[in-house]
């Protein structure tokens, strides 16, 4: 066993996956053991059975299909907004020490500030429609998305930079040609962190004045008690999330094959 636990030495993928899937199937049986055997009552925790019969009658009764729906279109609408004003300013921040001066104390301000401490505001500028929770997900997610991409591009090879002054190329072309190259891979990986951050600001922004989403029927699952359900839109909400992650992890590898084993 010890080869296997070598500080940084890379794990074969067939491993990989046997690990991962290791990983649920001692969640599941914990949960297993922990419900049908008796030592936490369905009222606090529905056991594995309950909760899959729960999620199907959600499907067939309640139209969970069009929550989920709502509420990946309420994360997607969020994010990209935050992504398409954080990743230029982010890259314009780490190449240009400038600008960095001028922006980054207020937005590690920002960064701090709570997204939920918004809501009320949010609701009396944009009431409780559909804008008011993706601008929840974008505050909650910019100004961490802004900071990751400026450290990304400011930690660049100053090497690279130099290089490519000496070859004759100008500040546009260090930028276009140098950094971002450089950079991308992590700037795709940091989107793909920031992502998964988005997905828990969902369901805050659900919570008020929602008809339909995850949020809002885990919310309605709680008024009735109902663990089943609630258990069940919290595992769909992870399920998404890791089929983003796996997406996010194989464009990243396909489009950027040159940072692959970095």
């Amino acid at each position: 066993m010890s080869p296997l636990f070598t500080p940084l030495k890379p794990v074969a993928p067939a491993l990989r996956t046997v690990l991962g899937i290791a990983c649920f199937v001692l969640f599941f049986l914990g949960w297993g053991i922990a419900t049908y055997g008796g030592f936490v009552k369905p009222l606090f925790l529905a056991s594995p059975g309950d909760t899959l019969t729960a999620g199907i009658a959600l499907f067939r009764e309640f139209g969970f299909a069009e929550d989920i729906a709502v509420t990946v279109w309420r994360v997607f609408a969020g994010f990209a907004m935050a992504a398409a004003l954080a990743v230029p300013l982010g890259i314009l921040m780490g190449a240009f020490k400038p600008v960095e001066a001028f922006f980054e104390a207020f937005v590690s301000f920002a960064r701090y500030l709570p997204a939920s401490a918004f809501i009320p505001l949010l609701i009396l500028w944009a009431g409780v429609g559909e804008l008011q929770k993706v601008l929840v997900i974008f505050i909650g997610s910019v100004f961490q998305l802004v900071i990751m991409v400026t450290v990304i591009v400011s930690g660049i090879r100053s090497d690279l930079v130099e290089a490519a002054y000496t070859l004759g190329a100008k500040r546009d072309g260090v930028v276009l040609r140098v950094l971002l190259p450089a950079a991308s891979p992590q700037i795709f990986e940091a989107l793909r962190l920031v992502l998964g951050w988005a997905w828990t600001y969902v369901i805050v922004a659900e919570l008020v004045g929602a008809s339909r989403g995850i949020g809002h029927m885990i919310i309605d699952a709680q008024r009735f008690l109902d663990t089943g359900q609630m258990i069940f839109g919290i595992f769909v909400i992870g399920v998404i999330g890791l089929i983003t992650d796996l997406l996010f992890r194989a464009l990243n590898a396909r489009l950027f094959p040159w940072a692959k084993g970095r």
